[in-house]
């Protein structure tokens, strides 16, 4: 729970340059007694403003691929969700997510790791989530990685982002 309360209260983001355009507001959830955890890429607009991870259409995708209801994906002794950025990274000029700030990840997930001892399984869910936790070992391409998940499993396993964007996976 303290580890949960420093991330919540962390800006390291804001004096970094550049600096993140919004408040820090890292999201996450989690339990020691999480069994799944999601580490997606970075917290959208809308969990920005509410606070709550995967509280979209990309969420209500994800949790239907899942086969769970909003209340279990929820419950923290389920689902850890702790993405690689834990704060809304702002927008590019075309209106799309920027990528994850780097300062969360190597700052936040190894304390995470040795916190989370009831985890079976890792969903890297988008690109930047399996790029940072798969480094080498993911190939050339999202797709690829995805096609060859059995290459990770079984304990993580790579997944496209569950966006609008992806309706052809």
């Amino acid at each position: 729970q303290y580890l949960l309360t420093t991330i919540r209260a962390c800006d390291v983001c804001a004096h970094a340059q550049p600096p993140l355009p919004v408040q820090p507001n890292p999201i996450l959830q989690a339990s020691q007694h999480s069994k799944i955890r999601i580490i997606g890429q970075a917290p959208g607009t809308l969990a920005h403003a509410c606070p709550l991870p995967f509280n979209d259409s990309s969420g209500r995708r994800l949790r239907d691929w899942l086969g769970v209801t909003p209340a279990t994906f929820y419950d923290a002794d389920h689902f850890a969700i702790t993405p690689t950025g834990f704060c809304f990274p702002g927008q590019d000029a075309k209106g799309g997510d920027l990528p994850p700030r780097p300062e969360c990840a190597p700052l936040w997930q190894p304390k995470l790791d040795a916190q989370l001892p009831d985890v079976k399984l890792t969903l890297l869910v988008g690109l930047y989530a399996v790029k940072h936790h798969l480094g080498r070992e993911a190939k050339r391409t999202l797709t690829e990685t995805v096609r060859n998940w059995r290459h990770y499993g079984p304990i993580v396993m790579p997944l496209p982002h569950p966006s609008w964007r992806n309706n052809g996976w």
